[in-house]
């Protein structure tokens, strides 16, 4: 009877007093950078408790749209904001520390960073974008990991929408369905900086370029009234266009601004349109995140009064994440079109079948795969099975340019009294010759000191953890003994070596080898003495190496150390025509305080039981190594050296792959060069150093201007493109 009597009273009201519960679609714009400020603007929408019922983003819209509707309350994306390393997000290159031993020694000579590609056929490979995207695909699948697997976007704790646009036609595309962190990573790939997305026979670019306010989406999603947030910047004039930065973003504001007008032409009385102040922001400016989240908290709170009629009061923060128990991985299956194996990757992944799934130390793991240099992208994705289980499939795409390529390097010095020298160096490796990643270097440099060699490289079992190497090698230099001033002795030495190594390589951070060598040459005379003897040589020995390197940068390291241990004993056993030992110990030790790095370091270098030798010569000399001398203008049979290296930042972070860093800094260095044999006397006695530089590390490598003198009276001008310290 009561039910009888409420259902009387409720068919008794009249037509206005029943309102149903308006659906309210929430459009987030693409604005790079700027696309931040949507953060702030769900923040104010939920203290004026607006519901939302369906979220359509294109761009940073997307990642932010999809951030939220997956369950991500405002507070975790404001810290996630705010506290990202943005400039690694957007790089291709993997924490140093996290690349392969052998990938961290290629850095090592005065050889640029950057590296010319050569596919198999020779032809020479351009890549489609200045960035792959490998730690931004990676950081968006551990973002959306939970919700990776959803068959459609729609089952969602709010329904969801990305925007992608198709390079070929120019059409937009829709993503409701699919891999999640795939469709983001479409939506905001900027042409030529973020290479495009491949999906289902289609190149798919940044949706802004089809549809940058994409409200006709959100009405499609069964909303009443759509709340759109619009993040673009008016067109700079001419005479605003002054950097490369204002350039980007009036390149990104050309390409979205016709379809954006079209999209807001179509708004109706009863919709917000929602524009914060953006005009002071560029699209990187990612250290900016609290003020742009600011920007658009403030604009959606000065609407309040219109926004009051969707109002329900009621929270969402029912849609935030709660804590879940792990995944458990039941099955790791391999999508391999690289040059290696599938055991070769199978080999660098730790995550363990039937164990938790550990997103960070997959991330890792993959980032050490992809710092092998042979692929285009090393991805993941979760294929959900039953309640908290998963299996794990990583994705090794072939890279598209070619795994051959061809560095290149200078460095030039001149000591202002018409001495000067140069060296032209150049590199060619080709990788992947074998399915275990087997490689083949050859290095040429020619100029002062003139050098041929090559090395093939071969790791006897699939996780690369030992191998084998036989290489040879030709060089040409001089050797100079100097008193202050004054040359004692110069000798031109021509040498041909080879040998083979076996070693083993340990984690990422060093290795350990055991080799042999033979080789012959001549030391011919050029300055000095017509007493001084000229001579032909044979050399055979065996040698133990170890090295340890966990610098985070080689050429401005701020943490980690480097340490390298060489011993050498000739045989007269192994064809040598004199029997001595050498040992060569080099450190360097990075210690950071706030913006100031002091870099501690030396070497020390032995030669016992030795007759006076040139073939048995070390050589110092150059910037920040005994500085105001020309390059490895000392040599003896011993050779020590310490220095403290002092240098800071000058420019501020920038996300941009195309960043001019600015160091400046100082050396102080003290040395000695000195022969052990009973014959020879020469000793350069102890030489303190110093020097001033000043690097801009540029794309291609550190372009590096630096004077030093020392206590010899010595003292020289320096330019080095690549490493110089």
């Amino acid at each position: 009877m009561f039910f009888l009597l409420g259902l009387t009273l409720l068919l008794s009201l009249s037509p206005g007093q029943v309102v149903a519960k308006e659906r309210v679609g929430l459009v987030l714009s693409g604005g790079a950078a700027r696309g931040l400020a949507h953060i702030g603007v769900i923040r104010a929408l939920e203290e004026q408790g607006v519901e939302i019922s369906a979220i359509a983003g294109t761009s940073m819209g997307a990642v932010v749209g999809s951030l939220y509707a997956s369950g991500y309350s405002t507070e975790q994306l404001e810290q996630l904001a705010t506290e990202l390393d943005w400039r690694e997000a957007l790089s291709d290159t993997p924490d140093r520390r996290l690349k392969p031993y052998r990938r961290k020694q290629d850095d090592r000579d005065f050889l640029v960073k950057q590296k010319i590609s050569f596919k198999d056929d020779g032809s020479l490979g351009l890549p489609i974008g200045v960035l792959q995207g490998q730690n931004l695909n990676l950081l968006l699948e551990k973002l959306l990991a939970k919700h990776s697997a959803v068959e459609h976007f729609d089952q969602l704790p709010i329904p969801f929408r990305a925007v992608a646009a198709d390079i070929a036609t120019g059409e937009a595309v829709v993503f409701s369905e699919g891999h999640l962190p795939l469709a983001v990573r479409a939506s905001m790939s900027i042409p030529a900086i973020l290479s495009p997305v491949e999906w289902q026979g289609r190149l798919l670019v940044d949706g802004g370029i089809a549809n940058n306010i994409p409200v006709d989406i959100a009405r499609q999603m069964n909303v009443d009234r759509v709340i759109v947030v619009d993040i673009g910047s008016p067109l700079q004039t001419k005479e605003q266009l002054e950097t490369v930065v204002n350039v980007l973003n009036q390149s990104v504001a050309l390409l979205t601004r016709r379809n954006s007008e079209a999209q807001l032409a179509t708004l109706q009385a009863n919709d917000f349109l929602i524009q914060p102040e953006m005009s002071a922001f560029s699209i990187t400016d990612f250290a900016k995140a609290a003020q742009m989240i600011e920007q658009g908290y403030q604009a959606t709170m000065q609407m309040q009064p219109q926004l009051a009629v969707v109002a329900s009061h009621r929270s969402q923060q029912w849609l935030a994440d709660k804590p879940s128990r792990p995944l458990h991985i039941t099955r790791i299956t391999i999508e391999n079109s690289s040059k290696v194996s599938d055991a070769v990757i199978r080999s660098y992944i730790r995550q363990a079948v039937n164990e938790p799934l550990d997103i960070e130390q997959l991330s890792k793991d993959l980032n050490t795969l992809y710092g092998l240099e042979y692929f285009e992208q090393v991805q993941y994705r979760l294929e959900h099975q039953a309640k908290g289980q998963a299996q794990l499939v990583i994705h090794a795409e072939h890279k598209r340019t070619g795994t051959d390529y061809l560095r290149l390097g200078l460095n030039l010095s001149d000591d202002l009294r018409g001495d000067s020298t140069f060296n032209l160096g150049a590199s060619f490796r080709i990788n992947g010759v074998n399915r275990l990643g087997a490689e083949w270097l050859t290095r040429l440099q020619l100029g002062a000191e003139q050098e041929l060699y090559s090395e093939f490289y071969q790791p006897l079992d699939t996780g690369s953890r030992y191998f084998v190497s036989p290489w040879q090698q030709w060089n040409l230099r001089n050797i100079k003994q100097m008193q202050g001033k004054h040359t004692l002795a110069e000798y031109r030495l021509d040498r041909f070596r080879y040998g083979i190594d076996v070693g083993r390589q340990i984690s990422n951070n060093g290795e350990i080898r055991l080799g042999l060598g033979s080789g012959w040459g001549d030391a011919d005379v050029r300055v000095g003495s017509p007493d001084l003897p000229e001579y032909s040589f044979k050399e055979g020995y065996y040698q133990l190496s170890y090295a340890f390197d966990t610098l985070d940068n080689v050429d401005f390291p701020r943490v980690g150390e480097e340490l390298q241990l060489n011993f050498r004993q000739h045989s007269a056993s192994l064809g040598s025509d004199q029997s001595y030992r050498q040992w060569d110990i080099v450190l360097n030790k990075p210690l950071t305080l706030g913006a100031n790095t002091w870099v501690i370091g030396g070497r020390y270098a032995r030669t016992l039981d030795s007759n006076e030798l040139i073939n048995a010569s070390y050589q110092i000399g150059g910037a920040q190594n005994l500085s105001g001398y020309q390059r490895n203008a000392l040599a003896g049979q011993n050779v020590s050296l310490g220095r403290l290296i002092y240098y800071r930042r000058l420019t501020r972070e920038n996300i941009l792959p195309f960043s001019f860093p600015v160091y400046a800094g100082a050396s102080i260095e003290r040395g000695r060069a000195w022969d052990s044999a009973k014959n020879s006397h020469y000793d350069s006695g102890y030489i303190n150093a110093l020097s001033l530089f000043l690097t801009v590390d540029s794309p291609l490598g550190p372009v590096n201007f630096s004077y030093g003198l020392n206590t010899e009276h010595q003292n020289a001008f320096y330019l080095n493109l690549g490493h110089s310290f």
